[in-house]
């Protein structure tokens, strides 16, 4: 920087780039083990790491396979999160391929439209001049000729609709060409060979499509109706937007969908997820963080959530971002013209107690086993609900990556890639020049 300095801010991780969002991960990770007793292992989890199947899954999975030829393959329920949002890429890229197709097609047909219009022109003259001397012939026709519809189109570097059809039944080598580009997991044995890979940019923000979408709808439809989430839903309904979404239909709610079928739907998501958004292996990690002293928590749960994969994390910012606002709206209030706005009574703590459950746990279990749950599974009930509660109340702050973080993340990379190093502090003051301006 050449003597120059940068003042470091607190920056949302979001903007981060992929690269020091990962470093980012080994630095939390770090100081949770130099820094904080939480009488635990801790691990940074893998992003959708395959995990044993039971023996009742596998004979289901057998039973599927049989299938497989007749029942379409999950885009979104029951698979992993990393998964979820390359399908969602997929379509996304498919729709825009074929937005482009239609445009080209369009473009050349405007183009010939000026060509057809003056051969029209000409041929209508020669017709209304020969009229006076020759009688028609019927099987003459004396409409102009018109363009042949437009060719194909085929742009270069680009993929034609007929070919993305195609990848319908068989969508791996698309899946897995845009999974290559999702984050690399932070592994420290090949830091070097998996730096090479990261971006020096922000990368997209990985939310589904379905819990953004169901997070919108509630947002406009749902923020005053009362007991939203406890309210019986149609199961009906639900289930027809469950499959909907599954075959990759674009799903579009609008306000004639209920606000109790769409809270539904997305806690099913939540719910189903082969593992939950806070992961198993930080399970006892984040339980533990009720043991610290309450000064200690709050920066203990941001390391915690700094070593959350992308997916995981930007899932759980946009749905604690979304309970935050649910949560604002749980009291009676009085309007803008002064009439009382009834409050749909979903405090932090009830939103935790319906939420928590789906977001940390350590394996699933069947209404039965919850049935008969003893004292010890009570307790760890009541820790799952002061944790997510804690984090509803919070979430603006947990996200937030404070300045001496950043630095340690820099000093991180200048041991391995000072020009790396010189490239975000330039970044970083232009940014900050920005802001001041």
């Amino acid at each position: 920087m050449s003597g120059r300095s940068v003042r470091l801010r607190s920056v949302p991780i979001q903007s981060l780039s992929e690269l020091e969002r990962a470093r980012l991960q080994e630095v939390a990770f770090y100081q949770l083990q130099q820094d904080c007793d939480l009488s635990c292992p801790i691990t940074i989890p893998k992003d959708g790491q395959k995990r044993k199947k039971s023996l009742r899954k596998k004979l289901d999975s057998l039973g599927k396979e049989k299938n497989k030829d007749r029942e379409f393959i999950p885009q979104a329920f029951g698979m992993p999160l990393s998964q979820v949002i390359a399908n969602d890429r997929a379509y996304k890229l498919k729709q825009d391929l074929q937005r482009d197709e239609q445009k080209d097609a369009s473009d050349f047909v405007a183009s010939l439209l000026p060509f057809g219009n003056k051969r029209q022109n000409k041929e209508l003259s020669s017709s209304n001049s020969s009229l006076s001397s020759t009688s028609e012939t019927p099987n003459e026709s004396t409409s102009p000729n018109t363009p042949e519809p437009a060719p194909r189109v085929r742009r270069r570097g680009a993929m034609s609709v007929d070919s993305i059809t195609d990848l319908d039944d068989n969508q791996s080598r698309l899946l897995e060409a845009l999974q290559l580009s999702l984050p690399a997991e932070a592994q420290s044995k090949k830091e070097k060979a998996r730096d090479k890979k990261l971006s020096l940019n922000p990368i997209y923000r990985q939310v589904p499509r379905l819990v953004d979408s169901c997070c919108q709808h509630l947002e406009k439809h749902g923020l005053q109706t009362v007991g939203i989430f406890r309210v019986g839903s149609s199961k009906k309904r639900v289930r027809q937007l469950r499959e909907e979404f599954d075959r990759g239909v674009d799903v579009s709610l609008e306000e004639e969908h209920s606000v109790h079928d769409v809270a539904a739907l997305l806690k099913e998501f939540l719910r189903d997820m082969p593992d939950p958004l806070l992961t198993r292996e930080l399970y006892t990690a984040f339980i533990n963080t009720l043991l610290l002293e309450p000064e200690e928590q709050l920066g203990t749960l941001q390391l915690l959530i700094y070593l959350l994969p992308p997916c995981n994390c930007d899932t759980l910012h946009r749905l604690l971002q979304f309970l935050s606002t649910v949560a604002k709206h749980a009291n009676d209030s009085v309007g803008k013209d002064g009439q009382e706005v009834t409050g749909n009574k979903m405090t932090s703590l009830n939103l935790a107690t319906i939420f928590g459950p789906n977001l940390l746990h350590k394996q699933k279990l069947s209404d039965k086993e919850f049935s008969v749950q003893s004292s010890a599974r009570a307790e760890e009930s009541t820790a799952i609900i002061a944790v997510v509660q804690k984090m509803i109340e919070n979430y603006e702050a947990l996200f937030m990556v404070p300045p001496d973080l950043q630095n340690e993340v820099l000093i991180s990379l200048l041991e391995t890639d000072p020009d790396v190093v010189d490239y975000l502090l330039r970044r970083k003051a232009s940014q900050s020049s920005q802001l001041r301006g």
